[in-house]
């Protein structure tokens, strides 16, 4: 009898059968699979799938996913066919700035090691002869991609997974999700309950439904999405072979939101260009009578919709123009608020499980790190772009989901910039600082639906001041864009005089109760249980040493805390970490708050003026904090600087903010303040080497490649997350290091995830990266090999172009940090 845990997994699409064999083969073999449709043709997204797997991604770890996909797939067969065809994949470009973004994704492609090479007309003609070379421009050729046969694939797994004492179940369909004391007890079907200590929802597109079985929100939007295959193509027949379905490389015409593979001697094609149709649940055909032809993922083809696709398609492949379409359909796919999957545990139903809006493309890879996730406890990839509970409640809300969802089929082709927002919905949070920005004609950028101000349009005035030491050149087009010479000025009076910046939009966490000293000495790296006024940058870790999170720690009372975190995944781990203590509390105080940033080497200037509270060196030292009142409002002031100078983070409750805020702001005046937003901010605090989670490190990285083992302090707590496993990583040489470079080239301001060659060959890639003002020159932060020295001259792939950039000793301004403690 099986001693591992009794896994139910609903969905024996693309997803599940995934899951079933990848936990089989982790020894989880008490696994039952149930699909409410036929077995293995279920009727669900998988059914339909036209299996194009493109690896190259703006995520590294959807990347990741894609290359384990195509890894696994070439290794499946079923009766000695196989399941993968390698033919490559070929994205064209028919304009120069599709061109120039393939150069951008060669660079991603490299900085993971897919093979992709930018190729010119003739050998994209070479590669796919139906094209037509006056309509291209040029091509990215990725010789690993290649076409998923995805039904194929699911009887494959199924198979294997059932040699290892897997059980499926088709026909079956789910009725409710049974449970006793907040975990799952079993799933209940229309043939009885199946008993479970695991249930993973691999539903697709029905996952919302089967996370209403137990209270969980599951955002996303079924979409239709369509697809047809033509008849014969005169240039295709006699060329097939029957044993092989495709030899053309899948292709992809992203300007006109259309791909394309090959079905013989016919072209399938899939669009994007229509307008997005919502699908209701309730109006799909049941999946009692499931075929090849008849599918409830298979809607009724709208001809109207695809007529301009067609057209475009006989453009770019003439050979078309003597064939038509043959067959079509509207096929159900999921879509989310932000494009990417969901995977994760329910908050309130232990046990339950999610991996929802998967593709055929990411499918093994999503697969894997959920199997490692419930047998090891942790993934090897970083999945915080991924977890279902990366979300703001908002965010969760049906019309967001709608909307969003409905934002990202449009734009899913289109080349979109890192820092570019979205239009809508707008102004959903808001500071109470927001009027004030208005007036000063703040330029806004979003993000977790936080209206924060980039820089602003009232300082304009002052870069006609700024000293020819601080005047930065001028930008290529593509760093220019979402930028402003305005961000140099309010860089310059930060380093030079005073600027206030809104930190409003930062999570913060109140944990409180007798047990919260050692509930966070437990979940923290640092020395938490010091004097009540104490602050602590610390570290959250995983079980194997995984930076999860970095946090500002401020001791307000003996058992009150407030931590400054990362998001609602920090939000979302506490609160399930305080779940099981009787004497914690942790609450998401972010909304009912609001904090704004004073710095600068006339800060004290500005601000003790305003109080009786002693904010001078001696009075209150760094990373100390202390309660008191600012102009009459009651705020605490934590002597923090995020970008190398000397000032505080003062927070109050958000009913005094704006009088906060103008209080402050009459005070500067005489010292020629300024309102600051985010590039200014960013460009400084990269000068100070401080790092940004999510970006610069994540749980594939440990504290001493990242450059934070200053905040491990085992020799001063007791045990904590991750100790055992830092001691051993604390012995062992990294081969890896996060590692400042200043850029040669002052135009050319890189943004993040391009490749690092060392000695002409890629080495890693960049993290994080911005012009620095203090410096004259751009600076990056990158992943490179360990033990690299100081002025060792590396280069940067930018857009094809090799940037020289130079290793640099950090910090880069005031190591001595004699400006943040004056």
């Amino acid at each position: 009898m099986s001693t591992t845990p009794r896994v139910v997994v609903i969905g024996a699409g693309i997803v599940g059968a995934n899951l079933a064999d990848e936990l089989t083969a982790r020894g989880w073999t008490d696994v039952t699979v149930l699909d409410q449709g036929p077995l293995p043709l279920t009727g669900g997204s998988t059914s339909h799938a036209p299996g194009l797997v493109f690896q190259t991604n703006a995520s590294r770890t959807m990347s990741a996913f894609a290359t384990y996909t195509v890894e696994k797939f070439l290794g499946l067969e079923v009766d000695g066919a196989g399941c993968f065809h390698q033919v490559g994949g070929l994205e064209v470009a028919t304009t120069p700035a599709r061109l120039a973004d393939l150069h951008r994704k060669q660079g991603w492609a490299t900085a993971r090691g897919i093979p992709a090479e930018v190729v010119d007309v003739d050998e994209c003609v070479r590669r796919h002869p139906l094209l037509d070379p006056d309509r291209v421009l040029g091509g990215l050729h990725t010789p690993t991609d290649g076409l998923a046969k995805a039904a194929r694939a699911v009887t494959a797994l199924i198979r294997r997974a059932e040699s290892r004492g897997a059980v499926f179940r088709g026909s079956t369909r789910v009725t409710g999700i049974a449970q006793q004391g907040g975990r799952v007890t079993g799933v209940g079907t229309d043939r009885g309950e199946v008993p479970a200590d695991v249930v993973v929802s691999c539903a697709g597109f029905w996952g919302q439904a089967l996370g209403d079985m137990v209270g969980m929100r599951v955002p996303l939007l079924p979409l239709a999405h369509q697809y047809v295959v033509t008849g014969q193509v005169p240039d295709l027949v006699g060329q097939a072979d029957e044993q092989v379905e495709a030899r053309l490389p899948i292709l992809r015409h992203q300007d006109q939101d259309l791909y394309y593979r090959e079905h013989h001697d016919r072209i399938g094609i899939g669009s994007y260009a229509h307008r997005p149709m919502p699908v209701s649940l309730a109006a799909l055909p049941e999946v009692d009578d499931v075929s090849a032809a008849r599918q409830p993922s298979m809607l009724p083809f709208t001809e109207e919709d695809f007529a301009p696709s067609w057209e475009q398609s006989r453009l770019l492949l003439p050979s078309l123009r003597d064939s038509k379409i043959d067959t079509g359909f509207n096929g159900v796919f999921s879509f989310t608020p932000d494009g990417g999957p969901l995977i994760g545990e329910s908050a309130d139903v232990a046990g339950f499980w999610i991996a929802e809006a998967v593709w055929v493309t990411h499918s093994a890879g999503v697969a894997r790190s959920v199997a490692q996730l419930l047998v090891d406890g942790r993934s090897e990839l970083d999945l915080h772009g991924c977890s279902v509970h990366r979300f703001e409640e908002f965010q969760t809300d049906d019309d967001y989901v709608a909307e969003t969802a409905q934002q990202n089929f449009v734009e899913i082709y289109d080349i979109v910039h890192p820092l570019q927002p979205r239009l809508s919905p707008r102004d959903v949070r808001t500071s109470p600082f927001h009027a004030r920005q208005v007036e000063l004609g703040a330029v806004f950028l979003e993000s977790h639906g936080w209206e924060r101000p980039h820089w602003y349009e009232a300082n304009a005035p002052l870069v006609a001041d700024l000293p020819p030491e601080w005047t930065p050149p001028p930008r290529d087009a593509w760093a220019d864009t979402f930028h402003s010479p305005i961000a140099a000025v309010e860089a310059w009076r930060t380093r030079t005089a005073v600027a206030m910046y809104d930190m409003t939009p930062l999570t913060r966490v109140e944990v409180s109760g007798v047990g919260a000293v050692a509930f966070l000495e437990r979940l923290t790296t640092g020395k938490i249980d010091k004097s009540v006024g104490s602050v602590t940058y610390t570290l959250m870790l995983d079980e194997a040493g995984g930076i999860r999170s970095d946090l500002t720690v401020a001791r307000l009372g003996p058992d009150l805390f407030q931590v400054g975190a990362n998001g609602p995944l920090d939000v979302h781990h506490l609160q399930q970490e305080a779940a099981a203590e009787d004497d914690v509390r942790v609450r998401d105080v972010t909304g009912g708050t609001c904090c704004v940033g004073v710095w600068g080497p006339l800060a004290r200037d500005l601000v003790q003026p305003l109080t009786s509270t002693d904010l001078s060196h001696e009075g209150l030292k760094y990373f100390r904090c202390v309660q008191g009142r600012i102009a009459g409002v009651p705020v605490t002031a934590m002597r923090l600087s995020y970008v190398g100078e000397l000032g505080w983070e003062i927070y109050t409750s958000a009913e005094y903010g704006q009088r906060l805020w103008d209080a402050l702001w009459r005070a500067g005046q005489p010292l020629g303040v300024v309102a600051a937003g985010r590039a200014a901010f960013d460009s400084l605090r990269l000068e100070k080497g401080y790092r940004s989670w999510g970006a610069d490190m994540t749980t594939e990285h440990d504290p001493y490649e990242a450059g934070l083992g200053f905040a491990v302090r085992p020799h001063a707590k007791g045990d904590f997350v991750g100790r055992s496993a830092l001691a051993a990583i604390a012995d062992r040489d990294p081969t890896r290091s996060l590692t400042c470079l200043t850029v040669d080239d002052g135009r050319s301001v890189v943004l993040g995830h391009e490749p690092v060659l060392v000695d002409g060959a890629a080495a890693g890639y960049v993290t994080s990266a911005a012009f620095g003002y203090t410096l004259g020159r751009p600076v990056a932060y990158a992943w490179l090999p360990a033990g690299l020295e100081v002025g060792t001259a590396v280069e940067i792939q930018y857009f094809g172009e090799a940037v020289r950039a130079t290793v640099a000793a950090e910090p880069l301004v005031d190591p001595e940090m004699t400006r943040i403690r004056r």
